[in-house]
C-alpha cells in the first residue's frame, strides 16, 4: 500500500533519532520516525525485573551544551533526575587507586609507581615528538612506557577487543585526559589535584535512563517495531511488509552497515569501503545483589588481563532506586567477545569481584543475566578514515543524512547524540527545501 510521500523520513528511535524528530516537530516539517524495536531509547533504555531496575551498562548524561540542558529541564521536572559527582577508580597490582591512573599513581607498589611516573617524565621532556600513528603511539608519546604498560595500553585493548597499534587516536581527544606535569607530580605525592576528563560530573535520572527516552520519545510520534525492509534509491521509497513510503529527505541514524545494506542501489566502491567498517559487540552481566554494595564507586577500570572483565560498575549507586531498599545492582563488562557459557563465566566473575570486594561470593547474587551489546563500539582502525571517505559523499548525493554515534560511525557520548540529532533535523529542514 502506497503512503502519502514525507518530507523527512527519520530511521532508529534512538537518542540521535528522537533528537531529531523532536527538533522537526518543533521546526513544522513534515516526518515519521521509524524504530525496529518494540520502545524506543535505543542502547539508552532501562530494564526492570523484580524491583531492580538495569540500563544496558553505564549510560550516563553528561550535559554542557545549553540546548541539551535546556532540553533536559523540559523532559524531566528536576526532583526527577540527580546531578552526580563521579566516583570512580582502577583497580591493578591489587590496589584502588584514584582515575584517571595516569595522574594518580600514589598507592602503586613503589616499583610500579617509579617506572610510571619515569616514563612520564621522560615522555614529556623528549625532544623528538612524532605524529602518533597509532593509539599505541599516542599513548608512549603522551604519558612514556610506564603508564601504557600498566594501564594505557592493556585497558584500551581489552575494551576496543584489538591491539591498541590497530587503533588511531583520532577516536580519543575528548575522552582520554591529557594531565599536566603539575597534575601528574600531585598525583604521585598524594597533593589535592583536580578532577580530570570530561566526566567528572553526570545528570542522572533518578529511575534509570529509560525514563529519559521515554520522556523524548513522548514528545515524538515515534512508530514502534516498525522498520524497512528495502530502501529503493530509484524511487526514493521505504518499503516496509504492509506499506510504500516515498521521501524527499531521509534522516539515518541506524548502525552504518545496516543502512547500507539496505540502500537498493549501492556502488562498488561503496559496498567495499563498507565492508571495511569495524566494530565490536559486547557481553556483560547485570547482576542483583541481595545485599548492599559496600564500593563507594560508580564504576572501576580493570586493566589487568587476568580478570574476565575491563570495567565493573554499580547502578544503584547512580541512584538508590535501581535496587530494593537494602539490595545493589552490578553491571560487570566482560573482555571475551566470543559467547560466553553463562554458567562459566558468572564463576570467574564472581571469582574476581571477590579479589576487588565487589561481593563475598555468588550467596550475594539474587540473580543473575548475560547480556550483549551488538555495536558497542566503532573501531577507528587504519582504514576507518579512508572508508568513510568514500561512503559519506555518496550518502550525500542521495540526500540521506547518516548520523548519531552508529549512523555517523563514531565514538561519541549521549550528548554528543542529542545534539547530532539535532544538527541533522536542521539539515533535513533545509534539504527537503530545495528538492
Amino acid at each position: 500500500m502506497a503512503a502519502k510521500r514525507v518530507e523527512v523520513a527519520v530511521l532508529g528511535g534512538g537518542l540521535t533519532g528522537l533528537s531529531a524528530s523532536y527538533w522537526l516537530e518543533r521546526a513544522g516539517v513534515d516526518h515519521r520516525l521509524f524504530e525496529r524495536e518494540a520502545v524506543a531509547g535505543g542502547h539508552a533504555v532501562t530494564l526492570e525485573e523484580r524491583g531492580f531496575r538495569f540500563d544496558r551498562t553505564g549510560h550516563l548524561l553528561h550535559l554542557r551544551d545549553p540546548a541539551t540542558l535546556q532540553l533536559a529541564s523540559e523532559l524531566m521536572p528536576a526532583e526527577q533526575y540527580r546531578r552526580v559527582q563521579r566516583r570512580s577508580a582502577v583497580f591493578s597490582h591489587g590496589v584502588y587507586t584514584r582515575y584517571p591512573f595516569q595522574a594518580n599513581t600514589l598507592g602503586l607498589p613503589p616499583e610500579v609507581a617509579y617506572e610510571c611516573l619515569a616514563g612520564f617524565l621522560q615522555a614529556h621532556f623528549a625532544r623528538e615528538r612524532p605524529e602518533p600513528k597509532s593509539f599505541e603511539d599516542f599513548c608512549l608519546l603522551h604519558f612514556g612506557p610506564g603508564i601504557s604498560k600498566h594501564f594505557m595500553l592493556p585497558y584500551n585493548s581489552r575494551l576496543w577487543g584489538v591491539p591498541a597499534s590497530e587503533v588511531t587516536s583520532e577516536w580519543c581527544q575528548r575522552f582520554v585526559p591529557l594531565p599536566k606535569l603539575e597534575d601528574v607530580l600531585r598525583g604521585a605525592v598524594g597533593a589535592d589535584s583536580p578532577e580530570l576528563g570530561y566526566n567528572t560530573s553526570f545528570w542522572y535520572p533518578e529511575l534509570g535512563i529509560g525514563s529519559f527516552s521515554a520522556s523524548l520519545a513522548s514528545k515524538t510520534r515515534v512508530e514502534l517495531s516498525k522498520a524497512p525492509t528495502l530502501i529503493d534509491l530509484t524511487s526514493r521509497c521505504l518499503v516496509f511488509e504492509n506499506e510504500v513510503l516515498p521521501f524527499d529527505v531521509l534522516l539515518s541514524s541506524i548502525p552504518l552497515p545496516c543502512l547500507l545494506a539496505l540502500l537498493s542501489e549501492v556502488p562498488n566502491a561503496v559496498r567495499e569501503a563498507a565492508a571495511r567498517l569495524r566494530s565490536t559487540h559486547l557481553h556483560y552481566f547485570d547482576l542483583a545483589l541481595c545485599v548492599p554494595n559496600p564500593n563507594p564507586y560508580h564504576w572501576v577500570y580493570v586493566p589487568e588481563h587476568k580478570y574476565p572483565f575491563y570495567r565493573v560498575g554499580c547502578y544503584s549507586h547512580f541512584s538508590e532506586k535501581l535496587a530494593p531498599t537494602g539490595k545493589s545492582s552490578l553491571y560487570v563488562e566482560l573482555t571475551e567477545r566470543r559467547a560466553p557459557s553463562p554458567e562459566q563465566a558468572l564463576t570467574s566473575v564472581v571469582s574476581g569481584l571477590r579479589e576487588l570486594g565487589l561481593l563475598r561470593g555468588e550467596q550475594d547474587i539474587e540473580f543473575s543475566r548475560l547480556r550483549r551489546i551488538d555495536y558497542a563500539y566503532v573501531i577507528y582502525d587504519h582504514q576507518y578514515r579512508s572508508a568513510l571517505d568514500v561512503i559519506e559523499p555518496f550518502l550525500a548525493s542521495q540526500r540521506i543524512l547518516s548520523t548519531g554515534r552508529y549512523g555517523g560511525w563514531n565514538y561519541s557520548s549521549m550528548e554528543d547524540a542529542l545534539l547530532f540529532g539535532q544538527r541533522a533535523a536542521e539539515q533535513a529542514a533545509q534539504l527537503r527545501e530545495t528538492t
